[in-house]
């Protein structure tokens, strides 16, 4: 198409642009109109943007209160938002959709009654629980007290030292016929069933543990149901592993 016929077309002429000169390279791209209009528009969006913020921020009430003060403060002068803490695991959700409060009960008491046959099975001693055992030795000098063998002188052998109870001595150890050749099967067997066991055991610990929460949880709930007595204080949220902590007004009830 000729240019005479454009013309008559759209009524004005079509102009081309020249293109950066050779010795004006190292400046980089020569800026056209249509480059130029499209960072003048976007100049003045951003300068009509600003112009409202300071208008804004002018006539601001510093009284002035919204919900996303709660949900964001400020460090070092940049608005963060706070992180939401998850107050109830997958397991826990699924179970207060789905069950209630005497479910959870009840198979809390189950979970207890098979962690204590476990633990009954294993024979589990609580560290917590057990006195701690001392056994004293009183001598005449410091240098016999760097010179003292332990062993030599509860006359046992040094790796029994640990053991608070049927520590036997050197010559019960040598009366005692043990046998020569122990099945190495019957070993890795056994030690399996031991390991199996203290792993299923330390699951049902955590499964109690994540029951006994959750009815914690669906008492204070209930409880909160309750509009006959005075609003609670919240002291302190619930998270997965706690339940949330409220503490009510005393009243004198006639």
């Amino acid at each position: 198409m000729s240019s005479f016929m454009k013309i008559a077309k759209t009524g004005r002429r079509e102009f081309k642009e020249r293109h950066q000169p050779e010795f004006r390279r190292e400046f980089g791209f020569l800026e056209k109109k249509k480059d130029y209009k499209l960072r003048a528009r976007d100049h003045k969006v951003k300068k009509n943007k600003l112009r409202k913020l300071y208008r804004k921020a002018m006539f601001k009430n510093p009284n002035e209160f919204y919900y996303h003060m709660i949900n964001s403060e400020i460090k070092d002068g940049l608005h963060y938002e706070k992180e939401k803490v998850e107050e109830h695991s997958e397991a826990q959700k699924k179970l207060m959709q789905t069950q209630d409060s005497n479910y959870i009960n009840y198979k809390l008491t189950t979970e207890l009654k098979k962690i204590e046959k476990l633990q009954c099975s294993v024979a589990v001693l609580n560290v917590e629980d057990r006195p701690k055992n001392t056994h004293t030795f009183y001598l005449d000098s410091k240098k016999e007290a760097k010179k003292l063998d332990i062993a030599k002188k509860l006359n046992t052998h040094p790796a029994l030292l640990g053991r608070t109870f049927n520590r036997p001595t050197l010559d019960s150890l040598k009366n005692m016929k043990l046998q020569d050749c122990l099945d190495e099967e019957m070993i890795i067997k056994s030690s399996s069933q031991i390991t199996s066991k203290y792993n299923e055991l330390s699951k049902r610990i955590e499964r109690a543990q994540e029951l006994k929460v959750l009815s914690q949880k669906l008492d204070v709930k209930k409880k909160l149901l309750n509009k006959k007595e005075s609003e609670p204080k919240l002291l302190k949220p619930a998270t997965k592993a706690n339940a949330p902590v409220y503490v009510w007004n005393k009243e004198r009830k006639r």
